[in-house]
């Protein structure tokens, strides 16, 4: 598993097209580690205890306005004890501007001031939504992703076995690919994992016997998706004739994946067997069952009142 502990601020400037207030500031090698921001409103008030100074620090109308009502020396003492915490930078919201003064003690402090339109909801939302999949536990798993009608289906199985060209064929029926060979997998939270491909074969698909094309030259960019949260889990294995497989799905199955459970089929391959349309059927069987409706327990319930009316209609004959 791959330790992601930091994101590099120069990372989120970018991602959410920050003004930049202090140019003579560099944060190049600013670290991020925490995925939350923190709205200073205890601290310009004095209140530094369970500071948490490596948290991103957001000033919205309410911190901009106790500022602005502060006789001008009591708030450049403020907002530099602020700039002086060690914090890896500030943000001011719906273009708030601060005063010459406030940048230049930031300045004087090397703490980077930066300025969005947004307001502080927007960028609260954006920017711990974006940390949390960036700081988020990582691992790396041999399988193809696909969207399928909106659902995030990993496709897993030994070299060769016939993944990609299952994609390929999903892809020629409109659904989207999210990374051919290896997936990066991220766990945002204990309910959700997010794939992604890596950047040096995104969008690339290896066909044995042709080579490697390029899924969003040859089939258009509706054909790519960058990244997808990862519903269900099949597995491609070959055609044992002594294994017994699940021929009605009662029971559901599930792998572990960075600590959470995804549904999981495992899927039998022989000659003949179209991978797409079952790939397909899958995720729509998956949709329904998470609508409510399970056809499975629905045929099971049907066989079990057959069984139940036609035992009743013996007993009434015997009787």
């Amino acid at each position: 598993m791959e330790d992601n502990s930091f994101v590099y601020l120069k990372e989120l400037v970018a991602k959410m097209k920050f003004h930049e207030l202090t140019p003579e500031v560099s944060y190049e090698k600013v670290k991020l580690t925490q995925p939350d921001i923190n709205r200073p409103a205890l601290q310009l008030a004095g209140f530094y205890d369970y500071f948490d100074n490596e948290r991103v620090q957001v000033i919205g109308n309410v911190e901009y306005a106790y500022l602005k009502n502060l006789p001008d020396q009591e708030r450049w003492d403020t907002f530099e004890h602020l700039c002086a915490s060690k914090i890896p930078c500030i943000v001011f919201c719906r273009n708030l501007m601060p005063d010459e003064m406030m940048i230049q003690k930031a300045t004087w402090n090397n703490c980077p001031l930066f300025l969005t339109d947004l307001t502080t909801t927007d960028i609260t939302a954006e920017v711990v939504r974006w940390l949390k999949v960036q700081l988020a536990p990582c691992i790396s798993m041999h399988g193809v992703l696909v969207d399928v009608y909106g659902e995030g289906v990993l496709i897993t199985g030994e070299s060769g076995i016939g993944k990609s060209e299952a994609a390929l064929e999903l892809i020629k029926r409109g659904h989207r690919l999210v990374s051919d060979d290896v997936v990066e997998i991220r766990k945002v939270s204990d309910e959700t994992l997010v794939g992604s491909a890596p950047e040096i074969t995104r969008h690339f698909i290896e066909l044995r016997g042709i080579g490697i094309i390029d899924v969003k030259t040859l089939f258009g960019v509706e054909c790519v998706k960058d990244t997808q949260s990862i519903n269900m889990v099949i597995k491609l294995e070959d055609w044992d004739r002594e294994k017994k497989y699940d021929r009605l799905g009662l029971e559901e199955q599930y792998t572990d994946i960075l600590g959470n459970k995804v549904v999981c089929h495992n899927i039998p391959i022989r000659p003949g067997r179209n991978l797409a349309i079952i790939v397909e059927s899958a995720a729509v069987n998956y949709r329904q069952k998470q609508m409510g409706y399970d056809a499975a327990r629905t045929f099971y319930n049907r066989v079990q009142n057959k069984m139940m009316e036609e035992y009743r209609k013996k007993q009434e004959g015997e009787s």
